[in-house]
């Protein structure tokens, strides 16, 4: 006679089930897996920062620095002072404001195409002073100033290829100027000239050579990007 199925063995075979652990799902079957969260966008970094009101500034200081310069016929002892330090405040901003802008973060697009326009600004604006003045030969003003509109053109023939960074002597180049500069405005005495020529002479020379040095870059720089792009 068959014995029939009991309660109790029934009971223990449904709680050996229950204990027993649950089989893991892999990932992979058809459970939908929950959808990662974006990463929260950059906050956009404002144009009306410190790093540019610094660059604004500059330029501001220009025309300022202009008239303290021709004042009193260019020959008044405490204008070519205050011409002076007006001219030194203005270039200490060129070192401030890209020293701020990158170590907080303040790098924009207006920065970057308003930081040396007021550059070529400055500068422009005391060799053309000196010159009108007859302090300065022009043709050392034209030599300077056809260098730098010459490659501020050659930044932007090579701009869809990349950017040449700033080298060492274009940084030399750039101090010289402005140290040759303050020798020129201070109202030093006569004895003082072979300095002025010294220094003047020595920012001229960078002035082509990183000149040069920045026409061979950019050729260099075009060629590759059109090699990299079979155009």
């Amino acid at each position: 006679m068959s014995a029939a199925p009991s309660d109790a063995g029934e009971g223990v075979t449904r709680a050996a089930k229950a204990s027993a652990p649950a089989e893991e799902v892999p990932a992979e079957t058809g459970a939908a897996r929950m959808p990662e969260p974006a990463a929260p966008e950059p906050t956009p970094v404002p144009t009306l920062n410190i790093a540019n009101l610094l660059t604004l500034s500059r330029l501001v200081l220009v025309p300022l620095f202009v008239l303290a310069l021709f004042a009193g016929d260019g020959v008044d002892t405490t204008w070519r002072l205050i011409a002076t330090g007006l001219f030194a405040i203005a270039s200490a901003t060129d070192q401030v404001d890209g020293w701020v802008a990158r170590k907080y973060g303040l790098i924009t697009d207006f920065g970057k195409i308003a930081d040396p326009i007021a550059d070529k600004a400055l500068i422009g604006a005391a060799l053309v002073g000196l010159s009108v003045l007859g302090e300065l030969p022009w043709w050392v003003t034209i030599v300077i100033a056809v260098r730098e509109i010459g490659v501020t053109l050659l930044r932007f023939w090579v701009i869809r290829h990349g950017v040449i960074p700033a080298s060492r002597g274009g940084k030399a180049k750039t101090m010289t100027q402005i140290l040759a500069i303050v020798v020129y405005l201070l109202p030093l005495p006569d004895g003082a000239d072979p300095v002025r020529w010294a220094l003047m002479g020595l920012a001229v020379l960078l002035t082509v050579v990183t000149g040069v040095d920045y026409l061979i870059r950019a050729l260099r720089l075009r060629a590759a990007g059109r090699r990299a792009t079979g155009s």
